[in-house]
């Protein structure tokens, strides 16, 4: 008998502010900061691709087993025949033979589980690549998923197979580009270096780089009902738990060596609810206000979730609402507890 799932339709919803100084977090194809027109202005903008990676990549510190997205199935898969006693030769066969059946020359997503699991079947066949069919393996990739084991970050982010639709994993995260609340306006840092062994006058190498400084919004949510399908009902709360933490934690990793972004949340709405996706967006850019933006952003962020709370009525469907940042007696720990309330079954 298939178990209900008592998180369908649910959701908790991110809507955090969060102010930088100088910085470059996200750059363009010419390495200028990533911008967006929105309302008619030039807001600062960091890519939700930016983001997810740095999120999963700092989930990994919070005891989160991470899947494996890469081009190279095959030799991972090769590595792995190899320790069950296949030859070279044999390895490599098997593990071209493996990866065929999942991507061809495109990026993977996939946990160490199947990989371990293709390695098995490989050994079961002699490690004769001949024997090593598309459908078998895919089937078996279906049957050893396990994402509460070591694909958490499959199960919230996703994973398309064009070539066994049967494997594609739903998102359960939904990222929005992060924008700044106001008007922003790139600038140029002219610089030059030293040549520690140049005996005449003058720099040993000049250049120059683009950067910005803004307050930005950024939206996350997180469907609870994919969440808990995608994970087979298993360990919501430590998923809640890593997840929010990374949230909290993580940032771009462009130029921090040399423009270094290191801000957390300023202020944050989160919402437990059941209903329509909301995002704040912030068509009219903010103005400054008692020495910048942020305390404009926070007034029209709650202004608008309140007045859109009091138009949806009964279709909001919140069923808690928490605020970081006013009261410094509730820290992002009593967040998590509070969200991990949320999903204990």
């Amino acid at each position: 008998m298939t178990t209900a799932n008592a998180f369908q339709g649910k959701i908790i919803e991110f809507h955090i502010l969060q102010s930088f100084p100088v910085s470059c977090l996200n750059r363009d194809d010419v390495g200028s900061p990533k911008s967006a027109t929105i309302g008619g202005t030039t807001r600062a903008r960091v890519s939700s691709q930016c983001w997810k990676r740095q999120v999963r990549l700092t989930m990994h510190n919070f005891g989160v087993k991470l899947a494996i997205r890469s081009k190279k199935i095959a030799e991972f898969v090769a590595d792995a025949c190899v320790k069950l006693g296949a030859s070279e030769e044999q390895s490599t066969a098997c593990g071209q033979a493996i990866a065929a059946a999942f991507s061809k020359d495109t990026l993977h997503f996939f946990t160490e589980g199947e990989a371990d699991s293709f390695a098995n079947f490989a050994q079961e066949q002699g490690f004769d690549s001949e024997k090593i069919k598309d459908k078998d393996v895919q089937k078996l990739a279906k049957k050893v998923l396990n994402l509460a084991i070591d694909g958490l970050d499959i199960a919230l982010f996703g994973r398309m197979v064009a070539q066994a639709a049967e494997l594609n994993v739903e998102a359960s995260a939904s990222f929005a580009h992060a924008i700044s609340t106001h008007k922003v306006s790139s600038e140029v840092e002219f610089f030059t270096a030293v040549d520690d062994l140049q005996t005449e006058q003058g720099a040993g190498h000049m250049g120059s780089l683009e950067f910005n400084s803004a307050t930005y919004y950024r939206y996350i949510s997180l469907n609870l009902g994919q969440l808990y399908e995608s994970l087979a009902g298993q360990s919501m709360p430590e998923a809640i738990d890593a997840f929010t933490k990374a949230l909290f934690l993580a940032v771009p990793s462009a130029r921090q060596t040399t423009m270094s972004g290191a801000s957390s949340w300023d202020f944050a709405k989160v919402f437990v609810r059941k209903g329509q996706r909301l995002q704040v967006p912030f068509e009219t850019a903010v103005k400054a206000k008692d020495g910048g933006f942020l305390q404009p952003s926070i007034q029209t962020l709650t202004d608008y979730l309140s007045k859109k709370e009091k138009l949806h009525g009964s279709l909001f469907g919140k069923q808690a609402e928490y605020t970081f940042g006013e009261d410094e007696n509730f820290s992002i720990d009593d967040l998590v507890a509070s969200l991990k309330k949320h999903v204990e079954v």
